[in-house]
């Protein structure tokens, strides 16, 4: 903190250094104040906090929900394992056959032309990226100004 003002012993240097000393002081505690009253910042720093608890905390519980998963899978008795692979198998199947009748039943020009859009795309991937990242920072700027 500054010194008292002693007019007999201060010199007119060591006022200006007084002065000096005294306005570094005052704006070092205006600096405080404005950091506190600043609502949005302090808002913005409390959400920043807890957006990375929550991601911590979604971690652990991801990380927890596996483990309990593995331990229920471990405990599952062999016939219902059996049938749950014989579920997924018939999903395939029939995933694997209707895939079948449905190329069977779709148009020769049709299947054409979505094979060249197909092709189509692939060879334009990163022109496509590029515009559909373009469009997601367009919507996700839209997104922000409403709020």
């Amino acid at each position: 903190m500054t010194q008292p003002y002693d007019e007999q012993n201060s010199s007119p240097e060591e006022l200006r250094e007084q002065v000096e000393q005294t306005r570094e002081e005052l704006g070092q505690t205006v600096q405080a104040l404005a950091g506190r009253t600043d609502v949005k910042t302090r808002a913005q720093e409390k959400a920043t906090e807890v957006r990375h608890q929550a991601a911590t905390k979604a971690g652990e519980l991801k990380t927890k929900a596996a483990d309990v998963a593995h331990q229920v899978q471990d405990k599952l008795p062999d016939p219902v394992k059996d049938k749950a692979a014989h579920a997924v198998e018939q999903a395939r199947a029939r995933a694997t056959e209707t895939g079948h009748l449905l190329q069977e039943k779709t148009p020769e020009s049709v299947r054409h032309t979505a094979a060249q859009g197909a092709q189509a795309a692939r060879d334009k991937r990163t022109p496509l990226l590029a515009a559909a990242a373009g469009a997601a920072l367009v919507w996700l700027a839209y997104r922000r100004r409403k709020e």
